[in-house]
């Protein structure tokens, strides 16, 4: 049988962890559009007390691979961090369409990455969490938000992610894999 995740248990593990980012632990939440990563990091972050910093913040055209984000997230995030100095960005506005408010991210013990490709290869990471769910319910829960009218692109968006994920390895590499499809508020490790 599987164990339900205590968000306490994996924040002291995490806090034990030895940095990767200069003087930051940064923990990826990775795994396909609707599984449940937002709904996870936001709990490991307050059990954590740190920030979240999402790849929906980074506007990436539904045409552009999922992991076009992350070359500005590097340059304006990681490499400060790793220079133990605060990194930052400006949030996009998916409603809108512009980007919004100035994101600070200053040198903390923990940085929460969450979004699709955060646990990729080449991130410096101190650990990655790979959330997962069933196709059908991903997709469901995707349209649910987004609107129906958005279909098309959530399955041109599942097969890049499909692509990225084979070709990154990123299931593969996780320290920690969660069942996002779990009863609503539980995750269980897999």
């Amino acid at each position: 049988m599987a164990d339900t995740i205590s968000f306490p248990d994996l924040a002291a593990t995490v806090r034990v962890l030895p940095p990767s980012c200069g003087p930051v632990r940064v923990v990826a939440v990775d795994g396909p559009g609707g599984s449940g990563k937002t709904t996870f990091a936001g709990r490991l972050a307050r059990a954590l007390g740190c920030r979240v910093v999402h790849s929906d913040d980074f506007p990436v055209p539904w045409d552009e691979p999922p992991e076009a984000w992350f070359a500005r997230v590097e340059e304006q995030v990681l490499v400060p961090l790793a220079a133990g100095g605060p990194g930052g960005y400006r949030r996009y506005d998916w409603v809108r369409g512009v980007f919004a408010e100035w994101v600070e991210v200053p040198v903390a013990p923990v940085l929460l990455m969450e979004g699709v490709s955060t646990a990729r290869r080449t991130a410096p990471l101190a650990y990655a969490v790979w959330v997962e769910a069933p196709r059908e319910l991903r997709l469901a829960r995707a349209l649910a938000r987004d609107g129906a009218a958005l279909e098309p692109q959530w399955h041109a968006w599942m097969r890049a992610e499909d692509e990225w994920f084979a070709a990154d390895g990123t299931r593969s590499r996780a320290d920690l894999l969660v069942d996002g499809a779990a009863v609503p508020g539980e995750f269980v490790a897999l």
